[in-house]
């Protein structure tokens, strides 16, 4: 099945625990005001790959030593049928991953999926409860710029982070009223592939208020200023 994808990086350590696949899913009707992913909107953006792609990412990265995947957007729910082939994919991967590891002296733990969508829990029709089957949790609710949280791994206060399976319950518990206390955004910084093509960063993850900001100077005194910013119109 073809996906619509923004980007993907491993392993990210700020939208969920531990270390993770990211795989970020290209168009957002939903458009949220303040919004840091606006080149997450458009439908046609991005870049077209397919749910083997990502599967054979999602390999490599268990293989690596992945603790969870990540998907987030833009809105994976306008994508339902091609999130609920990922994931189910994904979660046959990790099984044959954990038939390996109990085989290991030192048997590792399992990897967990978290899903970021805008839409609330009353919104998931049946096709995005079917996407949603194999998340063992998920952060729901439109971001509001005006309502900003503390809360670790939430954009607005208003945000939902919901676990949804055993695996979810054992692994989120602890986070549900966590304050964030270490780096809320990680910078990744790729060159430009082609000769004369600007090289491009990466701020992955939930910034507090003001940080955007404060990692424009901060990118700019290394040397990369910044010609677009996703986060202005």
């Amino acid at each position: 099945m073809r996906i619509r994808i923004s980007g993907t990086h491993f392993p990210l350590e700020t939208l969920g625990p531990g270390r993770r696949l990211g795989v970020w899913f290209q168009g957002c009707p939903l458009a949220c005001a303040g919004c840091m992913s606006r080149h997450t909107w458009a439908a046609d953006g991005g870049r077209e790959s397919s749910v083997g792609e990502l599967l054979d990412l999602w390999r490599d990265a268990l293989d690596r030593g992945a603790e969870g995947l990540t998907v987030s957007g833009g809105e994976p729910l306008e994508q339902a049928p091609a999130l609920a082939e990922f994931l189910a994919g994904a979660d046959l991967l990790r099984d044959a991953a954990d038939r390996v590891r109990e085989g290991e002296a030192r048997p590792g733990a399992r990897a967990d999926f978290l899903v970021y969508t805008g839409y609330e829990q009353d919104e998931w029709d049946p096709d995005r409860l079917r996407a949603l089957r194999h998340a063992d949790a998920v952060v729901a609710g439109r971001f509001r710029v005006a309502e900003p949280t503390a809360l670790v791994w939430r954009g607005s206060a208003n945000q939902r982070l919901l676990p949804r399976t055993a695996l979810g319950r054992a692994r989120y518990a602890p986070h549900l009223s966590r304050r964030a206390t270490g780096p809320s955004v990680q910078v990744v910084v790729e060159a430009g592939r082609k000769p004369g093509e600007a090289s491009a960063a990466h701020l992955l993850g939930v910034p507090a208020r003001g940080e955007l900001a404060f990692y424009e100077r901060w990118l700019g005194e290394r040397g990369l200023r910044l010609r677009e910013r996703s986060w202005r119109p």
